[in-house]
């Protein structure tokens, strides 16, 4: 096997079934949340930006005699999507100087993950619009958006959780 084709499907996550993508994320959360439990932010951040980094590069390397190829086991883009979307309720804590967020507030993950899932499947605008691209990039793109738009969708559901509990 390729040092391309493991990161491609995340070291063995994407072979994973049924629901490659759903496995893939949630592979995601449990090891981002160990590394921000046990490294901290700046370290999930180092880890997110070195996924989408690698992400592209694994995917582009695949996919280059495979043109509009969309491949289940590949499960990178939704690790770096799934990423994304942790570095909200993350940063947050972590400006609080909370760093056991993770054990003390596992809503903020699973809201990411749910959201993650919804915005990954759905793709609604400019995911889909991404999703549609067809290429190696579009691969990476539209979970990368779906990421972004399941962390400000947690932060959004935080926000009304405890206006509503106060």
């Amino acid at each position: 096997m390729t040092i391309s084709r493991a990161v491609a499907i995340f070291f063995g996550a994407g072979l994973l079934r049924p629901a490659p993508g759903t496995w893939g994320s949630a592979v995601a959360v449990a090891l981002g949340v160990a590394i921000d439990y046990f490294l901290g932010f700046p370290a999930l951040v180092m880890a997110t930006l070195a996924a989408i980094g690698w992400g592209f590069w694994a995917v582009e390397r695949e996919l280059a005699n495979r043109p509009g190829d969309d491949p289940g086991e590949f499960v990178i883009d939704e690790v770096a999507g799934q990423w994304i979307a942790l570095l909200f309720p993350a940063a947050a804590f972590w400006n609080r100087g909370l760093d056991n967020w993770a054990v003390a507030a596992y809503p903020g993950w699973i809201a990411a993950f749910l959201f993650f899932r919804l915005f990954d499947i759905w793709k609604p605008w400019i995911i889909g619009r991404a999703d549609r691209r067809g290429d190696a990039a579009g691969v990476m793109l539209d979970d990368l958006w779906a990421g972004l738009f399941a962390g400000i969708a947690t932060m959004i559901a935080a926000g009304v959780a405890h206006g509503v509990l106060m």
